[in-house]
């Protein structure tokens, strides 16, 4: 069995502390506890609660978050309870039980991007904290069963898990209209059943999770690009089936490499959106700082 390991992450809010898996602690969805007996459906959320500075309690796919009371400074007990955590998973124990991940009822939508490739899948399920993109079956096998099911349709070509939604790529041999309600059928059923939708976090995945990213280890125009794609682009990306994440800025050119993935990639208007819309916004909202800005994957 895996070692587990837990890393602290900090957020924006400072009573808040991620403590950060390197594997899936849950099969998709995502949890707040504000007392203890809220937290009967997980174990491990009524356990921290023991601990007099614990607050508020998230647990997602791979990662606990803990708000704490001002009774205390992080620094003096983060460390204390990474060590809790950690010990806590890799003894096997449950997360979440599984009859309460399972109790809501599922709902699935589909909608047209601007990528005809592409057919979003939107749901009232959390899916992952992560976003996924898998290009082939391969891939799928490794990190996420939900994908390699997906690929058992001969039309799928590519498929990219978000937080709530599920990008599907297909190839030219059928059009959409002919096989959307089949994928939302079965993307529905599948979550009902409460199959695993993420096993393990693809390697790629991880090198390109800009969220990831500490921002001290960035210099400021990277920082500040960051921050813009954040909060103005990925909304309105993710809107339309797709996702962007910050790859680097070279300071001496001037050029913002950054990466598409879901409907966003091999998209037709791609290059007009980052033209027209994500170039002309980085350059008015940091002037004479951007000369350009490009994928490096499309």
């Amino acid at each position: 069995m895996e070692n587990i390991k837990i890393q602290i992450q900090e957020t924006n809010n400072n009573s808040i502390i991620k403590f950060v898996s390197n594997t899936i602690l849950i099969n998709g969805g995502s949890f707040e506890f504000n007392n203890i007996d809220e937290a009967k459906s997980s174990p491990l959320a009524q356990q921290l609660f023991y601990l007099p500075f614990v607050k508020k309690v998230f647990v997602t796919a791979n990662f606990i978050a803990i708000q704490r009371f001002d009774i205390v400074e992080w620094s003096d007990v983060q460390e204390e309870v990474r060590e809790q955590i950690e010990a806590y998973v890799n003894s096997g124990n449950s997360v979440i039980t599984e009859q309460e991940a399972k109790k809501d009822a599922i709902e699935v939508y589909a909608e047209v991007t601007p990528n005809p490739a592409v057919m979003k899948f939107g749901t009232n399920k959390a899916l992952t904290q992560t976003d996924v993109e898998l290009k082939n079956i391969e891939e799928a096998s490794k990190s996420s069963p939900l994908a390699q099911a997906l690929f058992s349709f001969p039309f799928v070509k590519e498929v990219f898990i978000s937080e709530n939604y599920i990008s599907v790529s297909k190839y030219d041999v059928v059009e959409w209209n002919e096989v959307y309600q089949e994928i939302r059928t079965f993307i529905r059923q599948y979550l009902q059943d409460g199959k695993t939708i993420i096993s393990n976090l693809p390697v790629e995945e991880k090198k390109t999770e800009v969220k990831t990213v500490k921002t001290e280890n960035l210099d400021e125009t990277s920082t500040k690009i960051i921050e813009i794609l954040d909060e103005y682009i990925k909304p309105a990306v993710a809107s339309d089936g797709g996702n962007i994440a910050f790859h680097d800025y070279n300071s001496e050119t001037k050029k913002v490499s950054v990466i598409l993935q879901g409907a966003c990639s091999g998209c037709p208007s791609s290059t007009i959106t980052l033209k027209n819309g994500i170039e002309t916004m980085l350059k008015e909202m940091l002037p004479n700082q951007i000369n350009e800005v490009i994928a490096i994957n499309g």
